[in-house]
């Protein structure tokens, strides 16, 4: 590998981290309240000074998947973890993660195969 090809991965590489830091820090933010709604694809690669284009054909190279992929499995990951770890009810996890209830458990379901409230009797804490 010569000295560009090295320097495109390495930058492939960034984007890719920084794509995950941005959407743990989102989500966050969501949950926490202090942003109201999920950004769009578009709209995270405009905060990373990116085209969406570049983000969704860097973050594909370098896992195999699309950048929604991910930014679904975070998203699932954090409604696992609120169900497991508080008493808020599946339709407030819902509204929380701007979903509408019967959205979120079909969503949630899709990645699962188990509904939301299925899923915290298997794993309340």
């Amino acid at each position: 590998m010569n000295k560009k090809e090295q320097n495109i991965f390495k930058r492939s590489k960034e984007i890719t981290e920084n794509y995950f830091q941005f959407l743990d820090k989102h989500i966050a933010d969501v949950t926490l309240g202090k942003v109201d709604d999920f950004m769009e694809i578009n709209q995270i690669a405009n905060e990373l000074f990116l085209s969406h284009k570049h983000l969704t054909d860097t973050v594909q190279k370098e896992t195999g998947n699309h950048p929604c992929h991910f930014y679904d499995l975070k998203i699932i990951d954090k409604a696992k973890e609120m169900l497991a770890e508080t008493g808020k009810s599946v339709s407030e996890i819902a509204k929380i993660l701007t979903y509408d209830p019967s959205n979120f458990s079909k969503f949630f379901k899709k990645f699962t195969n188990q509904t939301p409230g299925q899923f915290r009797k298997k794993h309340k804490k």
